[in-house]
């Protein structure tokens, strides 16, 4: 690399004239200037070794993907896996040497020390990273990383509580609680994923190695109270357990930049609400869990069921519909632009936002607070003094048909009406699983009209047309991976909670019941097809490309893009980004395992 044969980097540098149609092989190996046997013949065993390595690549495989799935879908899932492996990358940013600049090179400009980052100048990285994108995104970004670690916990569940640990120490962590968002700014907010996944993370290392790592749950949660009280003081203008945060990951979903609002107004936004109250619920059930091994947990327990309870009401009251997020009148949640009067203005926007509400289900058996006794008292406390609280959350108080409690926010006539949005294929339903934003505007935009400014917002499946977030908007109609997952843990909670009996139309106007169980393999089995070669041999996550589709060398090579084609299952956005799409190898995962507990000839819907 350099004269002076010195340093950490070497580069091998080959030119060959490859025919059409030929193929050229490499065989390279790494070996110690210590090892005299490999010095002399360093390719002796080369045939043998590599042999070796495949196979136990495909051993360890065997084992993490169900024997259930079919070639196919093992083939998918292998890759997925392989990506989230891949995109590990070393991160080294330094914002002191940034707002300062180098010693040896001129100083950097002012304006940089009032700029971007500039707030966070304890952030001091230097570590190997999951990416979303080692190409084209070289830098982390929180709440992808969350849902990173959801699959990489199957496969290096040690890797995944260290990444989930690293954004919480103290020098990516601010001071005053906030977990940094991304590299393009820290200050962004991000959805409070961290929590649910380290939870998940518990459970799937649980399940798959036997060991419950109390100790990294407590450490997370204890970082998690800073950030939790961020929040509720950073969050909620008006003290109302209403919640802002502007775009919230999702760029851009609203009628308008939500980081920029209109001069004057506030934003209570459903989905920020709703985030909020997942946030609540993972914070009780991990404290309950961590209350097995430490009973002091328990108080803490019955302040985040508390909590969680407020902002319930605060969103969805029965006593002060006026106040709340849901629309009756339409059967969905919606933004409200609170005016300088202090007015709430309704955005009846059919998005991806209104079922966020959902995202903070969680069902447990109705005797589980027996094990409790001091939570059990205060919770029942509550239950007897707070009437007025209680009755816009009868589901958590009153077991459902499998003797099972919910800890949800949404009621049950809500949850049906909702679900008629979702499962409407002119609406929600794509081929391909839940569309961002209803392909009912399409033909009906929604326009808003604000102090002489007009606002839009259209169906786009694809690619955005809207420069309303720095050309970025593509919320505004795409498949995303990371909220079709949550959709399908809500709905595996929800059923939980009804059992059997509580059936929806799928798709609306069907005709065809299926219960909530059913529904939510429905999804699973749309959001696969995005990758699965059909009946005619090809991956709609190629789109129309040919070569891609017909090549034998290309077309069992699956690309994990950003996003995806709310008609068609293209993949849009970047294609080498598997990030947060490589959840599709942990929901492969989960129907393998469900069909292998299935009865044989039972119905899976």
């Amino acid at each position: 690399m350099n004269p002076a044969a010195t340093g950490t980097k070497a580069a091998a540098h080959y030119i060959r004239t490859i025919d059409p149609g030929k193929t050229v092989t490499f065989e390279l190996r790494l070996a110690s200037l210590r090892d005299e046997h490999q010095l002399k013949a360093p390719f002796a065993d080369f045939d043998s070794l590599l042999k070796q390595r495949r196979k136990e690549a495909d051993d360890f495989y065997d084992v993490v993907i169900p024997a259930k799935l079919i070639a196919d879908e093992k083939l998918v899932a292998r890759q997925a896996f392989a990506g989230m492996l891949w995109s590990k990358q070393y991160y080294h940013y330094v914002v002191t040497d940034w707002l300062e600049g180098d010693p040896a090179a001129p100083a950097p400009p002012s304006a940089r020390t009032v700029g971007r980052n500039h707030n966070w100048p304890h952030l001091f990285t230097r570590d190997v990273i999951s990416m979303p994108d080692k190409w084209e995104f070289p830098w982390f970004a929180s709440w992808d990383l969350g849902f990173h670690c959801v699959t990489l916990a199957n496969i290096d569940p040690h890797l995944a509580k260290e990444q989930i640990l690293q954004m919480l120490r103290e020098w990516y962590m601010h001071p005053n609680g906030q977990i940094p968002a991304y590299e393009w700014d820290f200050n962004g907010v991000n959805p409070p994923i961290l929590s649910l996944a380290a939870r998940a993370v518990f459970e799937i290392e649980r399940e798959h190695t036997g060991i419950a790592d109390f100790t990294f749950l407590e450490r997370v949660f204890q970082k998690m109270l800073l950030n939790f009280t961020w929040w509720v003081n950073r969050k909620d203008a008006l003290g109302k357990n209403i919640f802002q945060g502007g775009f919230l990951g999702m760029d851009n979903i609203g009628v308008f930049d939500r980081d920029k609002l209109p001069q004057g107004y506030l934003l209570g936004q459903a989905d920020g609400t709703s985030w909020m109250a997942a946030f609540a619920k993972n914070m009780f059930a991990t404290a309950l869990l961590l209350a097995e091994k430490n009973p002091i947990y328990e108080d803490v327990a019955s302040k985040f069921w508390e909590h969680y309870i407020f902002i319930a009401n605060s969103m969805n009251s029965i006593r002060n519909p006026l106040m709340s997020l849901w629309d009756e009148q339409d059967g969905f949640f919606y933004d409200h632009l609170i005016s300088r009067q202090n007015e709430p203005i309704p955005i009846r926007a059919r998005t991806m936002v209104g079922f966020v509400p959902m995202f903070g289900a969680s069902t447990v058996a109705a005797d589980t607070f027996d094990r409790y006794p001091d939570f059990q008292r205060r919770r029942q406390w509550f239950i007897e003094h707070r009437p007025d609280l209680i009755e816009s959350v009868g589901a958590m108080v009153v077991p459902g048909p499998n003797k099972n409690l919910i800890l949800g926010l949404v009621r049950t006539d809500q949850l049906r009406r909702m679900l008629t949005y979702m499962l409407d294929e002119n609406e929600f339903l794509s081929p391909y699983g839940v569309r961002a934003v209803s392909r009912y505007h399409k033909d009906h935009p929604l326009i808003l009209s604000l102090d002489g400014e007009e606002f839009r917002l259209d169906y786009e499946p694809g690619e955005s047309l809207t420069n309303l977030f720095g050309g970025n908007s593509n919320w505004r109609g795409p498949i995303w991976l990371p909220v079709n997952f949550l959709i399908l843990m809500a709905l595996k909670q929800y059923h939980l909670y009804y059992g059997d009996e509580f059936k929806v139309e799928c798709p609306t106007g069907s005709g065809k019941m299926k219960t909530l169980g059913q529904v939510a393999e429905e999804l699973e089995h749309r959001l696969k097809r995005i990758f699965l070669r059909d009946q005619d041999g090809n991956r709609p996550v190629f789109g129309s490309c040919r070569l891609f589709n017909a090549d034998p060398h290309w077309r069992d090579l699956v690309p994990f893009h950003e996003y995806f084609h709310g008609d068609t299952g293209r993949g849009c956005g970047a294609s080498h980004q598997t990030g947060w799409t490589g959840l599709i190898a942990q929901i492969l995962v989960d129907l393998g395992e469900h069909n292998s507990r299935a009865d044989p000839g039972q119905d899976e819907g």
